[in-house]
This record gives structure tokens, C-alpha cells and sequence, in this order.
């Protein structure tokens, strides 16, 4: 069997591309052949019958534009997988379900747009859970396939792993970008909410709906979001080592054996390496903080859905249709008090970080490594408070013994510190990795 596991440095591919030294065509051969590899026991890719033509002539056209490297844009010829709840002209968008694929269709998303405009190439859909609920996917996870490879950007973050793509976009409610990329041991990296555009993608809750990346570094990431994020700007990344906090309380306790044990070595590494780390006592009400965040949910969730649902209810999953369901049982009451409980969230969780001086807080990526079974995606409890709170969040993988699964550390800024974050992100990348 080839190597499932074969993550390529997105800065890399881009400047042989730009450069010249790699030629797009055989590039697009490349990934097409990679894809024909592999993709039948990941299942990353929706599948798409013209894939290789099709990338092949995309590839073919951009070479015949003739453009000059110092001329050509940052992602020029780079291929790029596209959760399938976003739109992309040509291709139809089914959302992980059995819905008509008409109905879905669009406008094509702005993100897609963006894709376009800085040259890349549009590799294909990536698969993703029904809607990007709770149901999941056809993928499995590239380490190990009997595993799952986490909540609804798996179809990303294993192609992402696999060595398909260097770069694939993703979306997260809750957790459903942090949790893959560590499920299968890339970066995952969720901006602030509101900093990609949103339309064009098939909506589970906009309050926290929020477009991002999955590559193989940080640096990776950093490129894409230079491209894809509103008002980049890289001079607001600041020098020196950020002061890091560990949310001590109930929110760790979520943590297995495994990771916890990982994360204490996480924590004791950047403490040798010369990171102040601060310990602040957080999220005492959890449990009620994380009913009022999903009641949010629901209740957008049964809206967005409102038209399909009622028209197509029998051919959507179960599970898909409880969470519908449950949510079209909230009255705009409870939907309208629960905005105000989050709002509150917000400030106290701001109110602290500001007072204890924390620059980023550091937690484990996920509950654990990657769970055995495709059953279920895993938790999304480590992910819950903070995209709850719109912040952008970066998943780093980290040094881990042969033949283990990943187990990655969460990294989160302020609202609006995307940049800083990024910057932040490849100093402790440099200590974790090692």
C-alpha cells in the first residue's frame, strides 16, 4: 500500500511554481496521480469523474497565460481542495448529503474567488458530514484508516495529510477545523470570525461559522491567509515571545489520559525554552456557557435549513434532522437571551485574558487522539469556548513517538490578532516539532 501520510510544504510547492522551477502541468499530473493513489482508501475527495482532465486543462490554461514569475501571484498554480459547502462554479456542491445537488447551488463563494485570483487551482470538493453537522463523512483518517479523522473538514485535513493537496479550505462552528487537523497531524487554522467572507457557503450558523485553512506548517498558513483573509496585514505582527496561558478548570478536565500527559510536556518544553506561562482559572460555568452557545447553534441551524428541510426532510440523516429539530423547537426568545449570554461570555473571557496579560492561550488541540471507529467524529469540547467567542484558533501538530497518532496544541489570540497569532505560531512550532 503507498504511503498514506505524505503532508506537502504549501511554501515549498508555491515557489517552485512561481518560480518556474516546477512547471504547473506536472504539477497538476502530479496531484492527480496522487489522488488516483490513494484517495479509494482515504476518501478525502468527493468524487468527480473529470477530475484529471479537467485540473489538467485548468493547469494547461494558466501555463499559457505566459505570465513572468516576478509576475505571477502567491498561490499560481498551487491545487487546493474546497470543502464541499462552498460553492465553486462548475462543480455542484451536494454538502456531504442526498439533497438534490440543484437545489444547493449558487453563486460561487468569494473565498473561491480569492482561490482564483491569487492562481490556484481548484483540485476538487472535499468530502465533509452531512450539512457539517454531526453526521460523518466518508473519510477516514490517513494515519491510521479505522480511525476517525474528526468533525467536518475531515475531507481537508486528510487530504491535507495524504499529500493530495498542500492547501484545502475548511469551515468551523464549533470544532470542525481544530479537531481534524489534529485528528491527522497538520495545521489547522480558524481566523477571527468574519475575516474570510461567508457567502457563497452553505450556512450552519453564522454567528460562528467561520471559513480557514488546513495545511502542513505554519508558514503554510500564514501564505493562504495572507491571500485569503480581509485587510492582511503582516507588519502588525509583533517580536518577542508571547506571555502564554493555560485555562485552568473544569475545560481541561475534558482531557484524556493521553493528552493531558502530552500537554503537560507541551507546557514544560516551552517553559524550558523560555515562554513566561501563566495559569488563570476559566470557564467555571461551562456546562451553562456551552447551552447557550448551542442553543445559537440550533436555532440558526433550523433557520438555515427551513426551505430544505421542509421540502426534503426524508432524504436528510437522522442525526442531521434532530439537530434541525431541536433547534426549530427554541423560540426566538430563548435564541435572543442566549445571543445576550454570549455576548457576556465574550466580554468576561476578553476581560480576563487582558487582566492576567495572556497573549495566547495554549490548550490541547482535541480530547484525545484520533478515537477507533468511523461512527463518530470525537469531541469538540476543546474548541467549544473559543470559537464560541469568534477568536482565531491554530492547531500546531507536535512531536510525537513512531507510530503514534497526532496529538496537536491549540493556540488562541484575541479577536483581530490573526497576524500575531501566525507569527506567534512558528516559534512554538520550532520547540514542539523537535
Amino acid at each position: 500500500m503507498e504511503d498514506l501520510v505524505l503532508p506537502t510544504s504549501l511554501v515549498r510547492v508555491s515557489e517552485g511554481l512561481r518560480s518556474g522551477a516546477t512547471d504547473p502541468q506536472a504539477y497538476a499530473d502530479q496531484t492527480n496521480e496522487r489522488i488516483a493513489q490513494v484517495d479509494d482508501t482515504v476518501r478525502a475527495f468527493v468524487a468527480e469523474p473529470d477530475r484529471a482532465d479537467r485540473l489538467s486543462t485548468a493547469a494547461k490554461e494558466l501555463s499559457a497565460r505566459g505570465t513572468e514569475p516576478d509576475d505571477r501571484p502567491a498561490l499560481y498554480g498551487v491545487p487546493v481542495g474546497v470543502k464541499d459547502i462552498v460553492r465553486v462554479d462548475g462543480l455542484p456542491t451536494r454538502a456531504g448529503s442526498k439533497l438534490p445537488p440543484e437545489v444547493l447551488d449558487g453563486p460561487q463563494a468569494t473565498v473561491v474567488d480569492r482561490l482564483l485570483k491569487a492562481g490556484a487551482l481548484i483540485a476538487g470538493k472535499t468530502a465533509t458530514s452531512e450539512f457539517a453537522v454531526t453526521a460523518p463523512g466518508p473519510t477516514r483518517n490517513p494515519h491510521r484508516p479505522e480511525h476517525t479523522p474528526g468533525g467536518t473538514s475531515s475531507g481537508s485535513a486528510a487530504a491535507v495529510a495524504a499529500g493530495m493537496v498542500p492547501l484545502a479550505i475548511g469551515t468551523q462552528t464549533i470544532g470542525s477545523l481544530i479537531r481534524p487537523a489534529a485528528y491527522c497531524g497538520v495545521v489547522g487554522f480558524k481566523p477571527s470570525h468574519g475575516r474570510i467572507p461567508l457567502d457563497g457557503v452553505i450556512p450552519t450558523s453564522p454567528t460562528y461559522d467561520t471559513l480557514g485553512t488546513l495545511t502542513a506548517t505554519v508558514a503554510d498558513a500564514a501564505l493562504a491567509a495572507a491571500a485569503l483573509c480581509d485587510d492582511w496585514q503582516p507588519s502588525r505582527a509583533v517580536s518577542g515571545r508571547p506571555v502564554l496561558g493555560i485555562p485552568d478548570g473544569p475545560y481541561l478536565s475534558f482531557a484524556e489520559p493521553e493528552a493531558k500527559a502530552a500537554y503537560d510536556e507541551q507546557v514544560a518544553a516551552l517553559r524550558t525554552a523560555g515562554y513566561d506561562i501563566v495559569r488563570v482559572p476559566m470557564f467555571e460555568n461551562l456546562e451553562q456557557d456551552a447551552f447557550e452557545l448551542f442553543v445559537v447553534n440550533l436555532y440558526e441551524l433550523s433557520r438555515a435549513h427551513a426551505d430544505w428541510f421542509g421540502r426534503f426532510e426524508e432524504l436528510y440523516d437522522e442525526r442531521t434532522a434532530e439537530a434541525i429539530r431541536q433547534g426549530q423547537g427554541a423560540q426566538e426568545s430563548d435564541y435572543a437571551s442566549s445571543l445576550k449570554q454570549r455576548d457576556a461570555f465574550c466580554e468576561r473571557l476578553a476581560a480576563s485574558t487582558d487582566e492576567h496579560g495572556v497573549d495566547l492561550w495554549i490548550t490541547p488541540a482535541a480530547t484525545g487522539p484520533a478515537p477507533l471507529g468511523l461512527d463518530s467524529a470525537g469531541d469538540s469540547v476543546m474548541s467549544l469556548p473559543w470559537s464560541g467567542a469568534g477568536l482565531p484558533c491554530l492547531t500546531v501538530p507536535t512531536a510525537r513517538p513512531q507510530g503514534a497518532l497526532p496529538l496537536g496544541l491549540q493556540c488562541v489570540a484575541r479577536h483581530g490578532g490573526d497576524e500575531r497569532l501566525l507569527n506567534w505560531a512558528l516559534g512554538l512550532e520550532k520547540v514542539l516539532s523537535a
